[in-house]
């Protein structure tokens, strides 16, 4: 799952890096939780977009947000069968720019480590994601979106046996042009990265409490017990729906 992200980034800088046509002003945030505003990259009318959203997807279909819960992940392997996110797959694909995620690793003492995962060169990740516009009663309109996740690759396999889908560079365009690239040729970009493209360090758990948001989050700590070492794993993929929140 992906239920923690920091975002570094400049606006300016992520205005030029996702060629969007206009800057959010985003302050720096080290500790991004569900229902927060976040930064989503969208088309519209054949323009790119930055908008502030709020993480948690409600599709439009809902009568009352308060009566649905809120989906913070959209599972890669379901999300074009599921009435909550086929309709998005087809027409409201998104980008969730990110500098990194938090991933919770189980000991075998029951505890949670939470580990800082980023790329390994350093560059900004770009989150597929599903966007939906839920309009009230009074015509009042809310954005909402959700990051999509996929069966980890083997590096992070030793964490968590789910991951955020990251997308490549040469997969950003198609991911989000959805007047030209359908829902089938779409699917398959959201995919796990390959080997070598990720690295992770533990961090404090500070970062357990939403209310933690300071730098010294990104910092790595030494834990009682070894790091988990990437390597190889068979992984398996699962079906249906996950992290309801």
């Amino acid at each position: 799952m992906c239920g923690r992200y920091a975002v570094t980034l400049p606006p300016e800088a992520m205005r030029d890096l996702f060629k969007t046509a206009n800057a959010i002003d985003f302050p720096p945030r080290h500790n991004i939780a569900p229902t927060q505003p976040i930064v989503a990259i969208m088309e519209e009318q054949g323009m790119r977009v930055a908008k502030l959203v709020r993480w948690g997807f409600v599709p439009g279909w809902v009568k009352d947000p308060r009566e649905f819960p809120l989906l913070i992940n959209a599972r890669a392997e379901s999300m074009a069968e599921k009435p909550a996110f086929r309709d998005a797959l087809k027409h409201m694909r998104c980008v969730i720019p990110a500098s990194g995620y938090y991933e919770w690793r189980t000991g075998p003492d029951k505890t949670k480590q939470p580990y800082y995962i980023t790329m390994a060169e350093g560059e900004p990740m770009a989150l597929a994601g599903l966007y939906s516009i839920w309009v009230g009663p009074d015509g009042e309109e809310v954005d909402t979106a959700a990051t999509i996740t996929v069966a980890a690759n083997p590096d992070l396999a030793v964490i968590h046996d789910r991951m955020p889908a990251i997308l490549t560079p040469e997969t950003i365009d198609d991911w989000l042009n959805v007047r030209e690239v359908n829902a089938r040729a779409a699917y398959p970009l959201a995919r796990p990265l390959p080997l070598g493209m990720v690295k992770f360090y533990p961090v404090s758990t500070r970062v357990n409490s939403a209310k933690m948001d300071d730098a010294g989050l990104l910092e790595a700590v030494t834990v009682e017990r070894p790091a988990p070492q990437a390597k190889p794993k068979k992984v398996q993929t699962g079906s249906g729906q996950l992290d309801l929140f």
